[in-house]
């Protein structure tokens, strides 16, 4: 078996392969550290590189090696103090480990750290490390705009680089044995006849002339079919086909109401912001529709989304209402896969409630591949939420996920996209 070993260099004399087994080996260590940063950082600064630190003991690899006990002999090179058979005195073990930095303990107990920096690529791989869309499917689109370039037989006409050597020399043998078989048999009979005339007694001196003219012409019409025609060659084809898209569609649906306070609003804002960065990385047709609501429900873009101030009262049914209308027009589910995103608070207007239950179930459900529902509070759960659970008990497709606090963001998010 055999075994390809890549030791091309990166960036700063580095070698990435050994990068890349530095970090499979601390992989566990490295994301504990992720949920810390997701949960630390600004909202504007989440996608960029960052430090990890990971302690010494985890860095530590099992080797064999000699006790430090015992007697040794040893002699160092550059040595001109000791002689052999001197009797040196074993150095005082430390009492205490510790960085060196900062001020003094007195406990005596310390450990290192190692920090290293991964790159903003390195950090997105790891983030979104096992996660993907729930149920994506090819889509055969009439107006597809995927293509992959496949052979589709050979042509004679076509680049130089698409030469097919191969079917062009076996058109070429075949050509040239239909042009000279004849000739080639009567070649034969020809240098038959003149072995013949020469074995017999006699000079027959005009008869073999003639053979040997008829012998030469026949060899120069053998010789003048060339090797090689252009109507010999061959070149591969090559023709574009259209592929099944796998292009998706998210929701983006925020609750902006007069209940929800800024922390609660930041939450949102991380989580959403989480799922742009894992869409734009892991898909390339993927669009994302951000929705507004508070009594009213907007499409807005990605800066007001995020940025815009408007507050207001709570229906929470005028966002799904406008989900709906926007993915039949602009989305159908025989090219789309959609997909719902909503954040709220959990606070709805009583009578809003049954009819949200009823928009899911019967409009958005039923045209949607995956539709996940978190709930941000630190209080009890409000008639919305109960709604809900009974929707995800019944449709396979609905998640629903509650978060406290920052740091639940990143684990309710793998959670809810964990690749099957």
């Amino acid at each position: 078996m055999s075994h390809f070993i890549d030791r091309r260099l990166n960036a700063k004399n580095k070698s990435s392969v050994n990068r890349q087994r530095f970090l499979n080996r601390h992989k566990e260590q490295i994301k504990r550290s992720l949920d810390t940063v997701i949960t630390d950082r600004s909202v504007t600064d989440v996608s960029s590189g960052e430090n990890i630190t990971i302690p010494k003991r985890d860095l530590s690899e099992p080797i064999f090696h000699h006790a430090n006990d015992g007697e040794r002999q040893r002699v160092h090179p550059g040595n001109d103090q000791f002689q052999q058979g001197d009797k040196i005195e074993r150095p005082k073990q430390q009492g205490g480990q510790g960085s060196g930095d900062g001020d003094a303990s007195n406990e005596g107990v310390g450990e290192d750290e190692f920090t290293f920096e991964i790159s903003h690529d390195e950090y997105l791989d790891l983030l979104f490390e096992d996660l993907a869309l729930p149920n994506l499917e090819a889509k055969h689109n009439s107006d597809a705009q995927e293509y992959k370039i496949s052979r589709h037989g050979f042509s004679e006409v076509g680049l130089p680089n698409n030469i097919n050597i191969v079917r062009s020399l076996k058109k070429s043998i075949a050509r040239r044995i239909a042009l000279t078989s004849s000739s080639k048999r009567e070649l034969k009979v020809l240098e038959e006849q003149l072995t013949e005339l020469e074995a017999a007694p006699g000079e027959h001196f005009k008869d073999k002339q003639l053979l040997l003219a008829q012998i030469s012409q026949l060899r120069e019409r053998i010789n003048r079919v060339p090797f090689i025609d252009d109507f010999d060659i061959q070149y591969n084809h090559f023709a574009r086909t259209p592929v099944p898209s796998s292009k998706a569609v998210m929701f983006c649906i925020m609750d902006v109401s007069g209940s929800m306070d800024q922390a609660t609003k930041d939450i949102a804002k991380r989580f959403y912001i989480l799922l742009y960065l894992f869409l734009s990385r892991t898909y390339q047709t993927t669009e994302v529709v951000y929705i507004r609501h508070h009594t009213q429900a907007k499409e807005v873009d990605e800066h007001e989304f995020f940025y815009s101030q408007e507050t207001g009262g709570t229906v929470v049914s005028s966002a799904l209402r406008l989900m709906h209308k926007i993915q039949q027009e602009r989305y159908p589910t025989s090219q789309w896969n959609v997909y719902g995103a909503q954040a709220s608070d959990g606070d709805n207007w009583n009578d809003d409630t049954p009819l949200c239950k009823e928009i899911l179930e019967r409009d958005l459900l039923p045209n949607t591949r995956y539709f996940s529902y978190i709930e941000i509070t630190q209080g009890n759960h409000q008639s919305m939420w109960h709604a809900y659970q009974k929707i995800s008990e019944q449709f396979p497709e609905f998640a629903l996920k509650h978060i406290k606090e920052r740091a639940d963001i990143y684990p309710v998010f793998r959670e809810l996209f964990a690749a099957s």
